[in-house]
């Protein structure tokens, strides 16, 4: 919801989490540094009002994000599914692990394309950059201060969903929020150095791995890493974090979709994609989701089939 090209809260939302006393924050499963820091800075703002907030995701945290200001308060536990619910970066209880649930009251904010009905209250805004832009203006609307820990969160959020200020998603509006994070207390070198430069050397072996699979068809690249090669690497699914941004690096290349192996003839599909291509259209037609430029899916089938299945979505 946008007014004059400014982001406005909606009043709902705020009459939310004035009223409530105790909340209940979850994201999406594999969690990265939006939905943590989204997450992260909204907790911290609503206890410095006196709330009490209990931070809920299915998966750990990966070590590379541990560097976030506050990670160690998530729970992979709901000990209170009475508590009204705020989802964030993410718009359906199934993506956050949680179906089944029933809760008494919820709000959703979410910047994904593509939407689901869940919510008694939904703060959809595919134009802003990253969950953690929303994020921002809804403390300015709470009048919370911005404080170092908030800013980190926030920064980190905005960065990761930005390529750091790199992709078509970037304008004047995110720099400047990029800026007043940074007077908060945001150190862009110390962010950057904990989001991209802190492999391990079996993670880069992966990497490597995945880049040998690397096939292109019609300006598509498409890369894989199966079971044995975590097993080969001594890795983890987490390690393959942002593994499908770098056959987009090449100038010909309009779509990189990386395949990662969950089970025996099951895949998480990520799709990448340049300019107005948009992946999350085509993820929809697998019941994914996502961003214009960024989505995902997963589909049962061999890697082969799997891969064609794609490519005539992509074809048409």
């Amino acid at each position: 919801m946008r007014s004059g090209g400014r982001v406005k809260v909606p009043p709902k939302l705020l009459s939310f989490l004035n009223e409530e006393d105790e909340f209940l924050i979850a994201t999406h499963i594999n969690p990265e540094p939006d939905a943590i820091g989204s997450s992260l800075a909204l907790s911290i703002a609503l206890e410095s009002l006196g709330k009490i907030t209990v931070l809920y995701d299915r998966d750990t945290i990966t070590e590379m994000y541990r560097f976030l200001p506050g990670c160690e308060k998530f729970t992979n536990s709901i000990t209170s599914p009475s508590l009204p619910l705020i989802l964030l970066d993410c718009n359906s209880l199934e993506r956050a692990g949680i179906e089944g649930m029933d809760f008494t009251y919820s709000a959703v904010i979410d910047h994904h394309e593509t939407e689901k009905d869940f919510g008694d209250i939904k703060w959809i805004d595919p134009e802003s950059a990253a969950t953690g832009m929303m994020v921002f203006y809804l403390l300015k609307e709470l009048g919370v201060r911005i404080t170092k820990d908030i800013a980190v969160n926030l920064y980190s959020a905005i960065a990761i969903d930005t390529g750091t200020f790199r992709y078509s998603n970037t304008n004047a509006e995110v720099l400047r929020v990029g800026a007043e994070l940074i007077e908060a207390g945001a150190n862009p070198a110390y962010i950057s150095k904990n989001l991209y430069e802190t492999w391990s050397e079996k993670r880069f072996t992966l990497l490597i791995k995945a880049l040998n699979t690397l096939e292109i068809r019609d300006n598509v690249a498409i890369t894989f890493v199966t079971g044995d090669m975590f097993k080969e690497t001594g890795t983890g699914t987490e390690d393959t974090e942002n593994f499908a941004n770098f056959p987009r690096m090449m100038k010909d290349i309009k779509i990189s979709a990386f395949f990662r192996e969950i089970n025996n003839n099951y895949w998480k599909v990520s799709l990448r994609s340049k300019g107005d291509i948009n992946v999350a259209r085509i993820a929809t037609l697998f019941n994914g989701g996502g961003h214009k430029n960024a989505a995902g899916y997963e589909i049962k089938a061999s890697l082969e089939s799997a891969k064609e299945s794609l490519l005539t979505r992509i074809i048409q």
